[in-house]
């Protein structure tokens, strides 16, 4: 007797999803509550778990279809049924066959360009793109991700070491070759033709259908210019105390707690010290009244496969610094490893996103309704400032703070970043409350 696999509940408000990979194909054995099928929704992935032990005897829906929760995608035969499951998933081929502009999908997961073996079927979306774009053996790479599952930076590191062989190999041909060919002038002669000609024609495009993620990332986005009156200030800050405190506690701190000590932490504990004095800050708009949260609840910002996401540090200026970096690190973890949950991607008052760690200098970050400000971090470098009548090098980074002008004013969103750089350039009145 087969077993339904259902989509399960995918958080509040959400109804459907998208089915980005089957993890187990027909004919495979799978353990109770061993995940065989990974869904997208607007905000995270969520792995679909079997509901019992058995084989996948039947797929019923494809990859990149939408479906709702509650649908039945899959059945779970027990172990004698396990012979007649290949056959089910050909009765989608049609159905990819039927797409003029794609090349059919095969049901079990593997890509027509992807070698044939097991691990295939683990990759991600994302991790597969980076396979076929870079053709590489996904079975040749050690990864990093969650019980050894690649990640595209594992892909992206090994297609950089491949692609420095295959160009020396190349540069050796071509200089053995090249001795050869002297009863050949004419070529030679219309060489650069002939090169731009070659060159044209490697000109391709690529057409990839936008995540879920992605198109819920576009939309809130545009939503935010759209409605909000947004307007950014900034303001530079001294990071040496930061910087110093950090190198003389950073062993101890590490030995106590079992985590580095960031700078995320300074400025968690900053944001919470100025939006005391610049409450609207941490406040929202909700028809024709303003919402003030007395709690600090702030999205931070972090890189995922997919996308950017916002996991939420709840009650933040209630947290130590050891709290704080501890849920960070873990959010960074499982925001590589795809397995953030809605509960923690939902709410957020005020959100702080760090371009500095991809190399950004300065920039203007959109905020992430409904909450009215954002403040961006940025690189750390060393420029001149006058100190003491005297010109020398410190560490500077640039603040940014991006608002709703709605309802914080521009004196409101200076003194708040202000406050910040104050808390960052004296790090004590985080301790002393000033």
């Amino acid at each position: 007797m087969a077993t339904d696999v259902k989509v399960p509940a995918l958080g509040e408000s959400i109804t459907e999803g998208t089915l980005a990979q089957w993890l187990k194909k027909p004919g495979e054995a799978v353990a109770q509550d061993e995940p065989i099928a990974s869904l997208e929704t607007d905000k995270v992935s969520v792995e679909v778990p079997s509901p019992v032990a058995g084989t996948i005897s039947e797929q019923l829906v494809a990859e990149g279809d939408t479906v709702a929760v509650g649908a039945v995608i899959a059945r779970i035969g027990e172990g004698g049924e396990a012979a007649a499951a290949p056959a089910a998933p050909k009765e989608e081929e049609p159905k990819a066959e039927a797409k003029p502009a794609e090349p059919a999908a095969p049901p079990a997961g593997n890509e027509n360009a992807e070698p044939a073996h097991d691990a295939a079927l683990t990759l991600s979306p994302a991790v597969r793109r980076a396979v076929l774009e870079h053709h590489v053996d996904p079975s040749a790479i050690k990864g990093s991700g969650k019980d050894g599952r690649l990640t595209k930076d594992d892909v992206l590191a090994a297609a950089k070491g491949k692609d420095s062989a295959p160009a020396q190999a190349g540069a050796q041909t071509e200089a053995k070759a090249s001795p050869a060919a002297p009863d050949k002038p004419a070529p030679q002669a219309a060489g650069a033709p002939a090169s731009a000609g070659a060159q044209l024609g490697n000109r391709t495009e690529e057409r990839v259908k936008m995540t879920r993620l992605r198109q819920t990332i576009a939309t809130r986005l545009k939503e935010a210019q759209n409605t909000a009156a947004l307007l950014t200030t900034f303001n530079d800050v001294d990071m040496s105390a930061v910087i110093e405190a950090r190198a003389k506690y950073k062993d101890l701190f590490e030995k106590k707690h079992g985590i580095r000590l960031g700078f995320m932490g300074f400025f968690v504990k900053a944001v919470a010290l100025a939006t005391r004095d610049v409450p609207s800050v941490n406040a929202r708009i909700e028809g024709d009244e303003i919402v003030y949260s007395n709690f600090l609840d702030v999205s931070v910002a972090v890189s995922a496969p997919k996308g950017l996401v916002v996991p939420v540090v709840r009650s933040a200026d209630a947290m130590s610094f050891a709290e704080i970096e501890k849920t960070i690190a873990d959010y960074g973890k499982k925001a590589k490893e795809g397995t953030l949950s809605m509960d923690e991607m939902k709410g957020g008052t005020f959100t702080i996103s760090n371009g500095g760690v991809f190399g950004s200098l300065l920039s203007t970050p959109i905020i992430n309704p409904p909450q009215s400000a954002v403040l961006g971090m940025h690189r750390i470098e060393e420029r001149p400032v006058v100190k003491d009548g005297q010109i020398v090098a410190r560490p500077m980074m640039y603040l940014a703070l991006s608002y709703d002008h709605r309802l914080v004013d521009g004196r409101e969103a200076v003194t708040f970043l202000v406050r910040v750089k104050e808390a960052i350039e004296d790090p004590t009145r985080l301790l002393i409350d000033l």
